[in-house]
C-alpha cells in the first residue's frame, strides 16, 4: 500500500508540471543526421489505409495538423502523412512540426509525436535544438521503454549530451523509480562541466520523496546551492515537504524565512508561505523527537498524507485550481481514511484562492464522511490562522459559510 501511495504522489507531481510534459529551453544545436531509431522499430502500413480516414472532411480542414490528428489509431503512420504533404508541393517548417508534436504529446499520442521527431532527424534539413533531443528521449521512453531511451542517449555525440538531454533521461529513470540508475546518472551530471537548472535537482528530490528516502532531499538541496543554482517554488516545496514529513517543523519555518528573503520571491511564493504557516498552525504540527510516524489504518502513513497536503499547498500557491481539483479527487478516490488535517488543507487552499463554492462542497464532504469525523475545533483554528496572517476577510467568509452549513463555530480570535 505504501508503494502504491508513493506511486500516486509521483504521478500527481509529475503530471502537474506543464501539463505533464517536460519543458526545456530551445537552444540551437546543429547536428548531423543520424541513423533513425524509429524507422528500424515501427512497421509501416499501406498508403491506402493510412489516408482512408484522412479523406473524411478533407475539404473542410485540409491542413497538415488536421491530417495527422485524423490518424486515430497508433498503428497508422504520421510519417506517411508528412511524406504525402511534401509530395503535394507543400512546405513544412520546424516550428510547425514542434507545435503539432506538442499537441500530440498533450493528447498522449506519443507514437505519432515520436514519428514526427524521427522525420525531423531523417530529413537532415532542420536545425534541431537541445529541446528537440530531450523531448525525443522522453518520447522513446513512453513508446519503447527506458532501455531504448538509454541506448539512444548513450549513442548521442558529446555535443548533444547537454543539460537538457541529461535531465530528460534522469526524468525517465525517476518516473520508473530506478533509484540506482538515477543516482549513477546524477553523479555523471555532477562531474560534467555543464550548467544545470533547478529542474534537474527537482527530479532527484521528487524521486527520493516518491520512494520514501526523504532524508536524502536536503542533500540534493546542498548540492544545488553548492552549484549556485537558483531554487524555484518546486524546489522549496519538495524541501519543505521532506522536513514536514519527518515533523522537523523548526526547519520548515527556517526554510520559509529563507524563501521569503529569496530574490525570486513573488506573489505566488508569498501565498505559498502563508498557506504553509496556516497549515502548520491549524494542523498542530510540532517537532517530533523521532521521524518514525504512525501509519493510518489503511496503510498510508502520516508522512505520506503530509506530502500530499503540501502538493495541494504548492498548487494553491501557484493559483492552479484545476490541479488542486485533480489532486483532491485522486485522494478521495483512494478510499483511505483521511485526517482532519487533510480537510483543513484543502479548505484553506480553496479559501485562499476565493473559491467559496468549493469550500462549501468540501465542508459537506467532510460532514458526510463515514471515516473522518467533522472537526469543528479544526475549523475554528483555521479561522484564527487566517486572521493571524492578516486575511480577515477570508476568515469572515469562511465563518459565514460554516454558519450556513450549521457548523456554528466560534468567531475568529481578535
Amino acid at each position: 500500500m505504501a508503494s502504491a501511495s508513493r506511486s500516486l504522489f509521483l504521478a500527481l507531481i509529475r503530471n502537474g508540471r506543464n501539463g505533464g510534459g517536460l519543458i526545456f529551453s530551445a537552444q540551437s544545436l546543429s547536428l548531423f543526421n543520424r541513423t533513425g531509431y524509429l524507422s528500424r522499430s515501427l512497421s509501416s502500413t499501406t498508403q491506402s489505409s493510412e489516408f482512408l480516414e484522412e479523406s473524411l472532411n478533407s475539404q473542410e480542414n485540409d491542413d497538415l495538423r488536421s491530417r495527422i490528428f485524423r490518424l486515430r489509431l497508433p498503428k497508422r503512420s504520421a510519417a506517411n502523412v508528412l511524406h504525402r504533404w511534401v509530395s503535394e508541393g507543400n512546405q513544412i517548417t520546424i516550428s510547425e512540426l514542434r507545435q503539432i508534436s506538442k499537441e500530440l504529446r498533450k493528447s498522449q499520442r506519443y507514437k505519432h509525436a515520436l514519428e514526427i521527431s524521427e522525420w525531423m532527424v531523417a530529413r537532415g534539413e532542420y536545425e534541431l535544438s537541445d529541446s528537440d533531443y530531450a523531448i525525443r528521449i522522453d518520447l522513446i521512453t513512453k513508446v519503447f521503454g527506458i532501455d531504448a531511451a538509454e541506448r539512444y542517449f548513450e549513442g548521442l555525440p558529446v555535443t548533444a549530451k547537454t543539460s537538457e538531454t541529461y535531465t530528460a533521461l534522469l526524468h525517465s529513470y525517476a518516473g520508473a523509480k530506478l533509484t540506482g540508475k538515477a543516482e549513477e546518472l546524477y553523479e555523471r551530471i555532477k562531474e560534467s562541466n555543464l550548467s544545470f537548472n533547478a529542474l534537474t535537482y527537482n527530479e532527484m528530490m521528487t524521486l527520493y520523496m516518491s520512494v520514501g528516502h526523504v532524508e536524502k532531499v536536503p542533500i540534493v538541496v546542498e548540492e544545488l546551492k553548492r552549484q549556485k543554482v537558483a531554487p524555484d517554488i518546486f524546489t522549496y516545496n519538495l524541501w519543505i515537504s521532506s522536513c514536514a514529513a519527518t515533523l522537523n517543523i523548526n526547519e520548515v519555518r527556517r526554510i520559509l524565512e529563507e524563501m521569503s528573503c529569496d530574490s525570486s520571491s513573488n506573489e505566488d511564493w508569498m501565498r505559498y508561505i502563508k498557506l504553509t504557516n496556516i497549515y502548520i498552525a491549524t494542523g498542530h504540527l510540532v517537532n517530533a523527537e523521532s521521524d518514525s510516524l504512525v501509519e493510518t489504518e489503511k496503510g498510508i502513513t502520516q508522512r505520506e498524507w503530509i506530502t500530499y497536503d503540501f502538493l495541494i499547498i504548492l498548487y494553491a500557491g501557484l493559483g492552479n485550481k484545476d490541479r488542486i481539483d485533480q489532486i483532491w479527487k485522486c485522494l478521495r478516490m483512494t478510499r483511505n481514511k483521511m485526517t482532519s488535517r487533510n480537510y483543513v488543507c484543502i479548505l484553506s487552499s480553496y479559501l485562499m484562492l476565493g473559491h467559496l463554492k468549493e469550500v462549501g462542497e468540501v465542508i459537506d464532504q467532510w460532514k458526510q464522511s463515514s471515516t473522518t469525523e467533522f472537526d469543528g475545533s479544526a475549523c475554528s483554528r483555521l479561522l484564527d490562522a487566517f486572521a493571524e496572517v492578516g486575511l480577515t476577510e477570508k476568515a469572515h467568509n469562511f465563518h459565514i459559510l460554516l454558519v450556513e452549513k450549521n457548523c456554528d463555530p466560534p468567531s475568529p480570535s481578535k
